[in-house]
């Protein structure tokens, strides 16, 4: 597994994950643009044997980090894959001052609540009709960040990010 920061090459690899993912999926200049003029933005791709399997994006905002969206190809979910995303993603943040991760996450994704949990985010409140695709609500969570984030609870295995746009 190799994590790296996604760069203009990868695109095409993120919206077919996109697809996979999101009933309201991001476009490529959508990603374009958070890569070559939102100085916030920090992405980052998880290839297994040179393929882009996943990817995760956040806003690095002072000492907060506020998750915009992670997602594993359908393929390799299941398989510990989002946990170890998220993780490198939290390490990611840490490492670059933030101390706090926020992130919403559909009402309705209690498969994605659940890995959330387990890696240390509390609900916080909801956001009405936060989903432009169906006006769902968002559960507001939040985390504390660790020098290392791997001492979390360990996965149980049933939990496991499908795709999350926050």
């Amino acid at each position: 597994m190799n994590y790296r920061l996604m760069n203009l090459h990868d695109i095409d690899a993120i919206v077919d994950i996109e697809r996979e993912a999101f009933t309201a999926p991001w476009s490529a200049e959508a990603f374009r643009n958070e890569l070559t003029h939102n100085l916030f933005a920090k992405y980052m791709v998880m290839e297994l044997d040179e393929d882009v399997i996943g990817y995760g994006g956040m806003w690095l905002i002072i000492d907060e980090a506020h998750v915009t969206n992670i997602a594993v190809r359908a393929e390799y979910q299941g398989k510990g894959y989002g946990k170890s995303l998220l993780r490198e993603m939290m390490r990611t943040a840490y490492f670059l001052g933030a101390r706090r991760m926020t992130l919403e996450v559909r009402v309705s994704n209690e498969r994605a609540q659940s890995l959330y949990r387990k890696m240390g985010f509390v609900p916080s409140g909801v956001r009405p009709a936060y989903y432009s695709d169906n006006l769902e609500d968002a559960l507001i969570m939040w985390a504390e960040l660790e020098p290392d984030s791997d001492d979390h609870a360990e996965f149980a295995g049933a939990a496991e990010v499908e795709g999350e746009r926050t």
